[in-house]
């Protein structure tokens, strides 16, 4: 199967949808995107999905100012590790030297970064042309960097100056939250002062920088995500299981595939359906009787069992005991 250049999806979005109130399933669905793109280790997407995602979160907060209300709600809940870095930067200028080495990693566009005597000013500019680009996705972008900047600081930065390629809706609201209003230019860009850009960011944390640093680099190199069918699998039975849907026509409609095709992918890595359904059910088991309290007849419906003397007979396969038994010596 041939690998395509993809950037990674910050499994944020899940929290940060949730807080605002938005359906993630019907943000998803509506982009035709798999429903499970927000909880899948290493999930990824290209910039014509990622377009599709920003399109589909226009039409389902149906408020032009949307953006805003995303880059308000920021916080470190739902930072990925190169946001995290740069958060943890000593300053901006720092901050965004750091971002423009690995956005890549976690947007379809390029960033460049310029530090003279008088100010600081960076541009993303979008890797593929000609396509239909979201507006709000720009607002989104110059919002994030705002937003980051007087986090880390503790302090109401406003950019001397911000550009857009396109016009953006909602001037008014925008002007006063960034404290400028935004002008049309060649690309997006921000620039602050260069006092603001050296003011310590009160988050600063050389260790954790240095944590994140060579597995943000290791990414880097390996930026063509293809990530195994079999983890795809196992991530939507953990959602589908405790409402009965244990079938591979359920996984493959919640993934967006056809069973043919889950069966294929499957074969190909070299296991199967059934295997990974029974190796979730045991996992999740185990862990269930272990660290809860929990009736077994409530554990075996969790699990996706109609029958609880079902889960009975698996339990003992797996375990060569009983759901009690294991519980027991588990507390001891």
């Amino acid at each position: 199967m041939k690998n395509e250049i993809q950037f990674t999806v910050n499994q944020g979005w899940k929290v940060l949808l949730n807080n605002l109130g938005v359906s993630v399933t019907e943000v998803l669905q509506r982009a035709e995107l798999p429903v499970d793109l927000f909880t899948r280790k290493g999930a990824g997407l290209s910039t014509q999905e990622y377009f599709r995602l920003w399109h589909a979160l226009e039409v389902t907060f149906d408020d032009p100012a949307f953006p805003l209300k995303i880059s308000q709600s920021l916080n470190t809940d739902v930072f990925d590790p190169p946001i995290f870095a740069a958060y943890c930067s000593p300053n901006l200028n720092t901050a965004l030297q750091r971002l423009s080495k690995f956005k890549p990693l976690i947007g379809p566009m390029k960033m460049d970064v310029e530090i003279n005597d008088h100010a600081t000013s960076m541009t993303l500019e979008f890797l593929e042309k000609g396509l239909d680009l979201p507006t709000s996705l720009i607002s989104m972008e110059i919002g994030f960097f705002v937003q980051l900047a007087r986090m880390a600081s503790k302090e109401h930065m406003i950019p001397l100056r911000i550009t857009s390629p396109i016009k953006l809706p909602c001037r008014d609201k925008l002007k006063k939250y960034f404290g400028v209003a935004p002008t049309l230019g060649g690309n997006i860009s921000i620039t602050f002062s260069a006092e603001d850009a050296r003011k310590p960011f009160l988050t600063e944390n050389v260790q954790m920088w240095e944590f994140f640093e060579q597995g943000l680099r290791k990414r880097l190199s390996e930026v063509s995500i293809d990530e195994g069918m079999t983890e795809r699998v196992r991530s939507a039975l953990l959602e589908l299981l405790p409402s009965g849907q244990t079938t591979a026509d359920d996984v493959a409609s919640r993934l967006l595939v056809s069973r043919r095709t889950l069966q294929r992918r499957l074969g190909e890595e070299g296991t199967s359906f059934k295997a990974i359904l029974m190796s979730v059910r045991e996992e999740l088991a185990r862990h269930y009787i272990t660290n809860s309290e929990l009736p077994y007849i409530q554990i075996s419906f969790l699990l996706g069992y109609e029958d609880p003397n079902s889960f009975f007979r698996a339990f003992h396969s797996w375990t060569g005991t009983t759901p009690d038994s294991f519980r027991t010596q588990a507390v001891h």
